[in-house]
């Protein structure tokens, strides 16, 4: 298992360097932002000062090649309209993203699945009907129409829960979470609900798949001829033979969520890492585009890697086969 881990983290490594390469050149080779950062009023002079400071009269090899040095050394760059690191931007915004993003696919994950097994147990069911229903509701509404809708309905028809912004933190080993204090609640719930409507949609329509599928093999039939009951074969037999495919979703949802919050984050003006890189986008404030996403590749390889293990412990065939 340890050198699977290490040819994994060495493959991660020739990743990360093809994707700076990609994302690096992609970001830099689009506009000028010296055209955002500057007046239309400066002169020659000026502007060209503005391009010497920040590295722009080099050719796009040598940036690409500085920054490579750079990054080996921990150093992402300094923000264009900021003047700051640009790492630290990005990692006291990050928090809030997070916190975020684990409300909403932990409690979409955590609704979502058992009501998907319960439609998949009973199909033909009222209350698997009107389950099934609920998800085509998340998969077909677009997320930004029912942000709207819960802003107007819950903040400004009924006035029971705020329309934006975080609300009250509390530290926990130094970093801030809203999910500590009520208010902090209060500021999360809509957001929240607004992301994870898709991620439910999708866990319940995988749990139902998963446990129709699996109602029907010999492994049911055995064990119903054992004697087990009806909840002992969800729990045991369905839910363990259903937690791959589902650890999978979770994994990549959790990652394109996290890496993707920009919609709901804009519309409930969270103060999370999407909001930034908006504004980035913006301004073409370049630094914080490349390292947002080399972060967000970062993410994506570690949540795989997650993956593969949460795999060989949930398989035992697994772990046979990478002793082998």
């Amino acid at each position: 298992m340890l050198g699977y881990i290490i040819q994994r983290l060495l493959q991660a490594v020739v990743v990360m360097l093809v994707i700076s390469a990609l994302v690096f050149c992609g970001v830099y080779a689009v506009g000028n932002p010296i055209d955002v950062l500057l007046s239309p009023d400066a002169t020659q002079q000026i502007r060209e000062e503005a391009i010497r400071l920040y590295g722009l009269d080099q050719p796009l090899w040598r940036q690409y090649l500085d920054f490579l040095g750079r990054l080996i050394q921990g150093d992402f760059g300094r923000s264009f309209v900021f003047g700051s690191p640009v790492l630290p931007l990005i990692l006291s915004r990050l928090p809030a993203t997070l916190e975020l993003t684990l409300v909403a696919v932990v409690g979409a994950t955590l609704i979502g699945v058992p009501l998907g097994m319960y439609a998949g147990y009973k199909p033909d069911s009222l209350a698997a009907r009107a389950i099934m229903g609920v998800s085509i509701l998340g998969f077909s509404v677009p997320t930004f129409w029912i942000g709207l809708v819960l802003i107007f309905v819950f903040a400004v028809q009924l006035g029971v829960l705020p329309a934006g912004q975080r609300g009250e933190t509390r530290e926990l080993f130094g970093v801030s979470w809203s999910v500590l204090t009520a208010n902090g609640w209060q500021h999360l719930f809509l957001p929240a609900l607004n992301l994870a409507l898709f991620k439910f949609a999708m866990m319940v329509r995988l749990a139902r798949a998963g446990t129709r599928e699996i109602m029907l093999t010999d492994t049911v039939k055995f064990a119903r001829a054992a004697g087990e009951s009806e909840a002992t074969i969800l729990r045991r037999h369905v839910l363990r033979l259903i937690a791959i495919p589902i650890v999978t979703v979770f994994g990549l949802e959790f990652g394109s969520t996290l890496a993707f919050a920009v919609v709901t984050e804009t519309i409930f003006s969270w103060p999370g890492v999407g909001k930034l890189i908006i504004d980035s986008i913006n301004t073409l404030d370049r630094p914080v585009m490349v390292a947002y996403l080399m972060l967000v590749a970062f993410f994506f390889i570690v949540i795989n890697l997650l993956i593969d293990i949460a795999y060989v412990a949930l398989d035992p065939r697994l772990r046979l086969r990478k002793a082998s």
